[in-house]
């Protein structure tokens, strides 16, 4: 079964927005691994806009199942998670003001950089992964860094499936087909959804987790958190 990882950042979204705190990340975190979540991701930007820093700290106790930290392995980023010792982190090349992730590494331009923040997580007993774009020489690039995993971004599909073109999936078939033959673990989030999980799901094969936030915490809105969870889930098997 795929895994799901469930990204809170939302929630300290609408936390900050008033100032206090309400809702408790914390304590969402908890509740989400109560209602089946298996594994909980942040990603801390500089500007601290969501996940504060403090906050990654907060959850290290509390996280039973797998936490994984997202964001650009900055100096303050890499010291942050030596720190922490996540079960994984996964490398986003984010700009400082972008909204959101909109793309992923060159990872033959920036070989050598990734290969050296790798090695430093690696040998902290951190398992790795590299946000990547999905193209094929990007999982050979990827191979070549020493990353444990890749995260393919899906907003691409997201957007043309749901415009009705299914065989948008295919460049993502075929890189996790090269992924699976080169010894990559296949990792995959943004834009993911009740509406096309399952379907991106059965066209991938050996797909080891997904991390939905955005998504999942607007369906949350309707259907309420423990459902959505366990739709997910299903949909999941």
């Amino acid at each position: 079964m795929t895994k799901l990882s469930v990204n809170i950042n939302k929630i300290a979204t609408l936390r900050n927005a008033r100032g206090g705190d309400v809702p408790n990340l914390v304590q969402f975190a908890k509740d989400v691994q109560t209602f089946g979540a298996q594994g909980i991701t942040i990603h801390p930007r500089p500007d601290e806009r969501h996940i504060r820093y403090n906050d990654v700290y907060d959850l290290k106790p509390i996280v039973t199942t797998e936490y994984n930290i997202e964001g650009n392995p900055i100096r303050q980023f890499i010291d942050m998670v030596l720190e922490i010792k996540p079960t994984q982190v996964t490398l986003v090349p984010d700009a400082e003001d972008a909204i959101t992730s909109n793309a992923g590494w060159d990872t033959l331009q920036h070989k050598d950089y990734l290969k050296e923040v790798i090695e430093e997580f690696k040998a902290n007993g951190i398992r790795t992964s590299i946000f990547v774009d999905p193209v094929l020489k990007q999982m050979e690039g990827a191979m070549a860094t020493g990353t444990d995993r890749i995260e393919i971004y899906t907003e691409a599909f997201a957007h043309h499936y749901n415009l009705g073109n299914e065989m948008a999936i295919k460049p993502y078939t075929d890189c996790a087909v090269l992924a699976n033959s080169l010894g990559l673990g296949i990792n995959a989030g943004h834009d993911l959804s009740l509406d096309n999980i399952q379907f991106f799901k059965n066209n991938i094969p050996d797909l080891l987790e997904v991390s939905i936030g955005h998504a999942l915490i607007s369906e949350s809105l309707y259907f309420g958190i423990e459902n959505v969870i366990n739709m997910y889930l299903h949909r999941l098997k």
